[in-house]
């Protein structure tokens, strides 16, 4: 696709600011952040005063060619500019027009701006991330932004589809606040099947044990037995086998149930031998696991 992203003609985007990191030009100035450059990169870059008469016609002219108009004001503010959806499509009938906000288009927070960390903390991600015993903690990228533009995408790929039905365009509303809710996914579910309030569990996961990581004699490694099958096996892997026969332990609700033995035990088991060990022990076993890379070791994968 032609992308043109339509920046303010004072400075650009905010994101290219967004450093250090900032990528090195030719003659040495830096003048993108690695940020910009990483939710940027192939987009066409115009500077547009959308707040005066000469920018609106611009705009106006370019929705006449495009298919997709994607956007992230406050509601309200391009419709009282002119340049809402009512108008532009009534210049280009086919006109797919995105809106991304904080909270959507109505009700009483749809005027608020938004980013994705205070969703984050409002949306119930923040509180079920990090330590038991900690305090809330925020994901280490930004992941509702992305998350929404997943959404936004699914919405406007499924508007062009019902355009090549109906030759009309759609208005496409998505918000970081829903988004974030939608994928609470089976922590939202547990709340409103049983009224379970989620708590703060570190790396392991509410129903499902063993599947967090877990400490080796100089490392960390992460197991996860999601069935019993895979439990028995991890159990042979340690020459723990009689533990998987244990009533305490041989199916995943009792495992749940007597979580904090368990992972006491398999983690004593691990301290006994090194990281590459344990590693090397479960390949090709069929016990899912990984080891904990770090952002190098992720771009050096050999898959």
């Amino acid at each position: 696709a032609e992308v043109i992203k339509v920046e303010n003609p004072k400075g650009g985007d905010d994101t290219r600011a967004w450093g250090p990191p900032f990528a090195a030009n030719p003659d040495g100035s830096e003048t993108e952040s690695a940020y910009f450059l990483s939710v940027n990169r192939n987009k066409k870059s115009i500077t547009v005063n959308i707040r005066s008469k000469a920018g609106k016609q611009l705009i106006r002219d370019l929705v006449k060619k495009c298919d997709i108009l994607v956007e992230n004001y406050v509601p309200g503010k391009l419709a009282g500019m002119g340049l809402g959806y009512e108008d532009l499509s009534a210049l280009n009938p086919g006109l797919i027009y995105a809106s991304i906000t904080g909270y959507g288009q109505t009700g009483p927070y749809a005027s608020r701006p938004g980013y994705d960390v205070m969703i984050e903390a409002e949306a119930g991600l923040m509180y079920i991330t990090g330590e038991e015993h900690g305090p809330p903690v925020k994901v280490g990228v930004a992941v509702t932004d992305l998350t929404t533009g997943l959404y936004a995408h699914g919405g406007i790929l499924a508007a062009l589809l019902a355009r090549h039905r109906t030759g009309r365009g759609q208005h496409v509303d998505c918000s970081l606040l829903e988004s974030q809710v939608a994928t609470l996914a089976n922590i939202g579910s547990s709340y409103l099947i049983a009224g379970k309030e989620a708590k703060r569990m570190g790396t392991a996961h509410p129903s499902i044990v063993p599947y967090q990581v877990l400490q080796t004699r100089d490392s960390h490694i992460m197991i996860g037995a999601g069935n019993d099958g895979q439990f028995r096996t991890l159990c042979k892997v340690l020459q723990l086998d009689s533990l998987s026969d244990n009533p305490l332990y041989k199916t995943n609700r009792d495992r749940v149930q007597n979580r904090d033995e368990l992972i006491r035990i398999l983690t004593n088991r691990l301290q006994t031998e090194k990281n590459t060990f344990w590693l090397k022990a479960l390949e090709g076993k069929g016990v899912p696991f990984a080891p904990i890379h770090n952002i190098g070791q992720t771009f050096s994968h050999p898959q």
